[in-house]
């Protein structure tokens, strides 16, 4: 498959269309393929938890428009003892195709965020291993 702008295009319009604001294109060979990846276009005040992958480090890279990413410290040890108070940024870090950073790493088990910071923003996200939704103590309420 050849990611173009036309394809990027299109997955914009339908991120813009969505009630979440953002929309994926499984770029997986079948659903048997051990790996994950996929493009992800992200319109500003997509809604997404803090939330984090235990099983799995994640490679972002910006494909075109601006996002920041967000990490967050894990003050007890424990996400069900998390409260508004607790939450803290610890990092925040802006990937653009034109900027310093265009891609990260994100390691295993770190809580994080994303948030685009212009419309027609598409990232392309690998993720280790086959899917495996993310369960409720891996998400934190916005």
């Amino acid at each position: 498959m050849k990611i173009t702008q036309a394809v990027l295009d299109q997955l914009t319009e339908q991120a813009k269309a969505s009630p979440r604001l953002r929309m994926n294109l499984d770029l997986r060979n079948s659903d048997e393929d051990q790996s994950q990846r996929m493009l992800n276009a992200i319109e500003p005040g997509s809604p997404l938890p803090i939330h984090r992958h235990r099983k799995s480090s994640e490679t972002v890279v910006c494909l075109r428009g601006r996002l920041v990413e967000e990490f967050f410290a894990e003050q007890s040890g424990k996400a069900e003892r998390y409260d508004e108070l607790e939450r803290r940024c610890t990092e925040a870090i802006e990937l653009s195709p034109g900027g310093p950073v265009v891609a990260l790493n994100i390691p295993i088990g770190q809580w994080h965020t994303v948030r685009a910071l212009e419309s027609g923003t598409v990232i392309m996200e690998v993720k280790d291993g086959p899917y495996e939704p993310t369960g409720p103590e891996d998400i934190l309420a916005l």
